[in-house]
Order: structure tokens, then sequence, then C-alpha cells
């Protein structure tokens, strides 16, 4: 039988039964195999997102699985092939989109969000927004890919290079995805983390990792740079410190990169941007580009991919992974398994 969990509205997640759609021209059903428990399923079972999601909503968008049926018009992919989905529908018709950038779109259908997604057995998609997972990478594995295009996507438009001083304000999942995605390229990392076992994992995986609240974060980047700063600064934490701190780290037009979605909007020191000329990027989901980069670099298996899941999990659980995320503690990436 095909199971979905449904977020019905105040903190309530009903597990039951699902009815598959068939795949119509340029569409394709997929059996799920894995999908992540994502911060902005967490946001949407908060309830911060009732305007926008139709319920009962199926959330789920960091997935991997197997093509079970092909619709009309579909020629690049067959059954059996495993895949990820690149969980964006652009409208294909607005500025951003007329202009190449069609993951900004002005119209943007998140799947997972805007559309049902892939907390089910079987998820009917575009085929356009897949792309084939190599053999020699885990369906598992392949449940990282989504948040690894994220870090893709920063990282290269940070045009972070090696020999770089980075620092990564915020040691989550996208956080710690950035930090390790930036060390391959070649730069110098520190983490700033509050959580202890977060801290402790950034460490075990080769990474400088210190707590703002025990170690003075500014004297230690300006010891390591000889007094200049940080190159770039990377705000994942959301956190008005993260946002006040970042200007405090950075060189002489250096740059700052917000990754993460504030809640409020943040006090930033622009006279601190005046005084060192500073530079002040947002960055947003991935582009085609950057899934094929995160594919290629988990397949290499240079990557800790197994360290950073904390759990897998059946997918009546769901509910279960947003209280544990919600108590923080030694939570990183939980999966779920259809």
């Amino acid at each position: 039988m095909a199971q979905a969990t449904f977020y019905e509205g105040d903190r309530t997640i009903r597990v039951g039964e699902s009815q598959p759609i068939e795949p119509g021209p340029g569409e394709v059903q997929l059996q799920v195999s894995h999908c992540g428990i994502c911060g902005t399923d967490l946001h949407i079972f908060h309830g911060a997102m009732d305007g926008r999601v139709t319920m009962p909503a199926v959330l789920g968008h960091e997935m991997s699985g197997t093509i079970i049926q092909v619709g009309p018009g579909v020629d690049d992919f067959a059954t059996g092939d495993r895949v990820v989905v690149m969980p964006l529908a652009p409208c294909h018709d607005c500025p951003a989109c007329a202009a190449g950038h069609s993951h900004i779109c002005h119209n943007l259908n998140f799947l997972g969000i805007d559309t049902p997604g892939a907390f089910q057995s079987y998820w009917t998609v575009p085929a356009e927004t897949l792309h084939p997972l190599p053999a020699n990478l885990s369906l598992k594995h392949g449940a990282l890919i989504e948040p690894l295009a994220v870090a893709c996507h920063d990282v290269r438009l940070a045009q972070v290079k090696a020999g770089d001083h980075v620092v990564v304000v915020g040691g989550g999942p996208i956080g710690m995805l950035v930090a390790l995605v930036a060390k391959q390229y070649g730069a110098e990392v520190i983490v700033s983390e509050i959580n202890p076992y977060r801290v402790t994992l950034a460490q075990d995986l080769g990474l400088t990792a210190v707590n703002p609240q025990e170690v003075d974060l500014v004297k230690l980047v300006m010891g390591e740079t000889k007094g200049a700063g940080a190159d770039i600064v990377f705000e994942v934490s959301g956190s008005g410190a993260g946002a006040a701190i970042m200007t405090e780290l950075l060189r002489a037009r250096g740059l700052a990169v917000i990754v993460a979605i504030f809640a409020q909007k943040p006090e930033i020191d622009l006279f601190r941007f005046f005084w060192r000329e500073l530079r002040l990027r947002g960055v947003r989901v991935y582009e085609s580009r950057d899934f094929a980069d995160a594919i290629a670099l988990a397949a290499q298996g240079d990557l800790p991919l197994d360290q950073l899941i904390t759990d897998i999990r059946p997918l009546g659980a769901l509910k279960s992974g947003f209280e544990d995320m919600e108590r923080g503690g030694e939570v990183m990436k939980i999966l779920l398994e259809l």
C-alpha cells in the first residue's frame, strides 16, 4: 500500500494511504527511496508557512529514488533509472527566467512546499527536474545531494579558491556542507557553532571548529590571518549574533555571503561595509550545474557523508524527527527510508 505523511497544521502529522499519480506528458513516477528532513520542513511544521502550503501537505524534497513509470514524451530517462530531483519548477516567463536565472524565478514553484513532495511512496515529477545518479553512489547518499547542491552553489558564487580564509557561521547541515566543500576547494576553514555536538563533529571531520561563546572568534580569525581578516564569511546561522559578527571578521574588501533565511530582519553594520569596502552577496537554492557538481563530488568518495547522517528512520517517524531537531543536541541529518 502506498503511504504518505500529511502535515495538517498545528504541529499535526498524519500517516495515511496515498494515491499514486499517473505521469502525464513530460513527467515520470518515482519510487522514493530516502528523503532527508530539512530545516524548511521543520519551519512548516512550526506553522510558519501555513499561508503558503496547501493542507494536508506532503512535504519533503531532499530525496533519492528510482523511476518506475515514464510519461509520454520522456526520452532521456527510463524505468529503473536511479535519480534525484532538483525540486524547482520555474515559470520560464518572468524577468529572472528571461535573464537565465530560473532558480530565482519570480513565480518559483518549489516541489515539496508549493506542491506535494517526497514524503510518500510514489512521487510524480517533471522529468526536467531529474539528475541521474552514478552506479557507485548509493540511494542513501543520494538523499544528501540536494543540500550538497546548496553548498556547491554557495561556494561557487562566493568564488572560493585555494588559500582563502573562510569562516562559516553556523554548523548545521548546510553550514557543515559549505565548510566541507570550501575545504575541497583548498580554503582554510573555521566553523563557528554553539552546539557542542556539532563542534565536535566538525572537528572529527577535519575542520577547525569553535564555540564563539567560549572562544573569541574575532581574535582567532585575526590571529590566523595576521590581522587582515577572513576573505569570505558564510552566514548560515540565521541569528542576529551571526549577522553582527560577520562584518567584524572580514578583511578589507572581504565578502559576506548570506545563506540563512532570517526570521527577523537583522541589524548589519553598514558603517563597516563603507569603511572596509566590504561586499555582500545573497545565495538561494541552486542551479542545474550545482546538482551536477554535487553528484560528481559525492561520487568521488572524498566527503564524509555517512558521518553527517544521524539516523535513518521509517516514513512514520517524521514527527519524532521534527521533535529531535527542535531539541537540538546530537542531531545533524535525519533521513526517512521508504
